[in-house]
Order: C-alpha cells, then structure tokens, then sequence
C-alpha cells in the first residue's frame, strides 16, 4: 500500500532531478541543493507540486516560498480529524461529503487550498489575504490550476474579522487553516534568527506583511479564538499553525480558559527540519481519533486533550464469547446499540451515566426495563442528547485472549468516557 504521507521520508533529489529538467538545473555538483539560494528553493517547490500534485505554481521573488512537506502535512492532520469527526462516525474518508474550508491568510502560492483540491475534490475554499501582491498572485495559482469555481478569494483588511463567514456568504464552513506571521515586530524576527545557534535551513523571501503582526502569533490566534467565541458552531474545526514551541502552552491555556474541552496538537516535523505545531478546537462534542488529537511526540501531557481511546484484555476468551459478554453487558442498560459480529464492531449512545447503580435500579424497575436496544448497524439510531458515543472494537489479544479498544465518539465529559471504560472492564472480566 502507498505511502499516504509521501514526505514521510526526505525528498530523492536526483529520483527529482530526472523529473524535472528545471529543478536538476539547481543542483550542485555533489547531487545536493544550496537551500540558501532562493531561486533554488521556489524551483524545488514548483517541481514537488508539478510532479506530485499536477498543480502549476507562480511565485514572486519576494513573498514566502512554502516548504510543500511541511504544508501537506497540515493537511492530511485536517483530513483526519474531519474523518474521524463525521455524523456517519464511519472514521473514514468520505468521498460524497462536500467540505468548506477557509485559508486565513493564504499568501502568494495559495497552497493549502491548491493542495486540499488536488487532494479531495468535493472540498472547496474561501481564502484571504490583507496583501495586494499576495491576493493577485493567488488568483493566478486559482485560474492557471483550473479552480475558479473552488476557491473563492477576498482581499481584506487588518481590520476586518479573520474568519469573514458572512462576507463569504457563509453560513458555516468545515474548518479554518492558517499560517499566521510568527513575530510582533521586525526586531522580533531578527533577534529571534540571531537567537539560533545554527543558520536556517532555507532561504526565507517573506515580506514582514507575512512574517510580522502586532502581539505575534499569540494575539493572532488569540483573536480567532476570540472570534470562535462568537462564531461558536459555525465552523466545526478551527486550527492554525504555530512557529514556537512556547506558544503552544499559551494557546491551548487560553483555550481551555475560554471553555473549550474539545482540542487538538499536532507536530507537523519532516525529518531534522523546522519544527512547528498546529492547534485545533471546536464548539463540537464529536471527538477525534487519538492519532489526530495527541500527534504530538514533542508537547507534554497536560497540553494534550483527554485521550479518546482505551482498551483492555480478557484473558482466556474467544472474540466470539467476548462479543456475546459485550452485548450482555451493554443490552442490560439503556443504551442505544448497534453490533456487527462480522467486524466484531459496536457503536453505541448513552444520554448520561445509565450505568450507575441507581440508573441501573431505576432500569429494572421499569415496565420498558427489558426493551431490547440491539440495532442493525444498517438502522438508524436515535442520537439526540446522546452525553456519550463510543465505538467498540475487539481483536485477537495474547494468549488467545481478546482485547477490547473503546474508542470515544461523542461527548464533551470525560469523566463519563472514563466511567464507562472502567464499568465496561469491571463487568465483562468478571463475566
């Protein structure tokens, strides 16, 4: 199977070079490219699109020039958390499922929209930018790449709201995307390069319109979660990128000051190269996979969201008798519940702690207490007030034991979650 990532490893200049004419052009005589030339970077970004994506790029000389693994990753990060955030809780790729997107700040390449067309082609975007240069460039990327009835662009001002839904004619969207400028002044961004201990890695052609904003990164993505407050549902995830580290613990503090429980990280990192973070968050109760909330391997514990999945052995049990201890134990509550033995697969809904003692008393005292909620996986299942979705999943585990992962779907507790894996333990291994 491809490589769905396929930066994952560093580009093959000369595999490359046999490709692309102009880019074998750029290469030193030891196979190797003088990352300090600026030329030579814009070439290796248009051959990579070219090769790779089918996209055309034009780019000024004095406007940023994206590092396509770096940005690619931020949008296969998108993909999955909307996947594995759908109302089919299907935790896949959807290909009929149309998807709104908004660039804040898209710069000259448009590329994040050019990418996620070239990608999924029911996805479209709205993107801006306050720069005149940036704006007319990307129209050209739009129009040259045939996406003019997929991208639709808008210059704003520094004034104007960065999330313009209802200047879009917007009613909601799916997600934001942004690369916000780093610094809060020109001195900001030359005393942090004279901070590293080693030159940086590449050439950097930005313009201080797309490097520099008062208050920096911080107050730029405080100013979208500021306007998330008021936008609330109207865009299901906002995310943007961060350039330091330190910035991360400040933006996910403010996060969960403002109330938000359900949040995201990633490390969007290719190999040696520049590290930077991406944050998300979302007025939402559906809860990504683990992979998508925690991919981060460089933050600490408390900045990551509650983990979204658990799991557990029993020893000495087939799948098939565990799947029966499964349903015994969930049927007995009042618990929407869909299982399909052929994928050993449940899914269920619960409108709050029903598990209790007194909830379970409460149960078999009543004249529906022994209802059977079983559902086909085909059938639909009643949701509304669901407090808690979870997906079930069981596998082989040592010894001819089974393993159970609980997967949460839904809900904005995690105490609940965390409840319910530790009763779900409880019952079936004393079953």
């Amino acid at each position: 199977m491809a490589k769905r990532n396929i930066y994952e490893d560093d580009v093959d200049f000369a595999a490359l070079a046999l490709q692309s004419p102009a880019f074998n052009k750029c290469l030193k005589s030891n196979g190797q490219l003088d990352f300090s030339n600026p030329e030579a970077v814009q070439q290796l970004t248009k051959s990579l699109l070219e090769r790779d994506f089918a996209i055309k790029l034009d780019l000024p000389d004095d406007r940023l020039c994206p590092p396509i693994p770096n940005r690619f990753n931020y949008i296969l990060w998108i993909q999955d958390l909307l996947d594995t955030t759908s109302d089919s809780y299907a935790e896949r790729y959807d290909a009929e499922r149309t998807v709104t997107g908004l660039d804040i700040g898209t710069g000259a390449s448009c590329i994040y929209p050019l990418l996620g067309c070239a990608q999924r082609p029911k996805w479209r975007f709205a993107v801006t930018d306050i720069d005149e240069k940036n704006m007319n460039y990307s129209k050209r990327n739009i129009l040259q790449n045939n996406l003019k009835s997929r991208i639709r662009p808008l210059q704003t001002t520094p004034n104007d709201p960065l999330i313009p839904l209802d200047a879009f004619g917007l009613e909601s969207i799916d997600f934001t995307i942004c690369n916000p400028p780093f610094y809060s002044s020109t001195s900001d961004l030359l005393s942090s390069a004279a901070a590293k201990s080693r030159p940086p890695h590449s050439a950097c052609t930005g313009a201080d319109v797309e490097m520099v904003t008062p208050g920096g990164e911080i107050a730029f993505v405080s100013r979208m979660i500021d306007e998330s407050k008021v936008l609330k549902d109207r865009c299901q995830w906002y995310t943007s990128m961060l350039g330091k580290y330190s910035s991360v613990e400040i933006i996910v503090g403010n996060l969960v000051g403002a109330g938000f429980d359900n949040w995201a990280v990633k490390d969007l990192v290719q190999g040696n190269k520049t590290k930077r973070w991406a944050v998300a968050w979302s007025w939402g109760t559906m809860r990504p996979s683990q992979d998508a909330a925690r991919g981060t391997s460089t933050l600490p514990k408390h900045l990551l969201p509650f983990p979204s999945a658990y799991s557990f052995e029993v020893h000495g049990i087939s799948i098939e008798s565990c799947s029966q201890l499964l349903s015994n134990t969930i049927q007995a509550l009042d618990i929407q519940w869909q299982y399909r033995p052929i994928m050993a697969t449940g899914v269920g809904f619960a409108k709050g702690n029903v598990w209790s003692r007194a909830a379970r008393r409460k149960q078999q005292q009543s004249p529906e207490g022994s209802t059977d909620r079983n559902h086909d996986m085909n059938e639909e299942v009643e949701t509304t007030g669901t407090a808690l979705g979870f997906k079930i999943q069981l596998r082989t585990g040592n010894e001819g034991g089974t393993e159970l992962m609980v997967r949460w779907l839904q809900g904005s507790d995690s105490v609940l979650f965390e409840s319910f894996c530790g009763m779900l333990k409880r019952q079936v291994r004393a079953a």
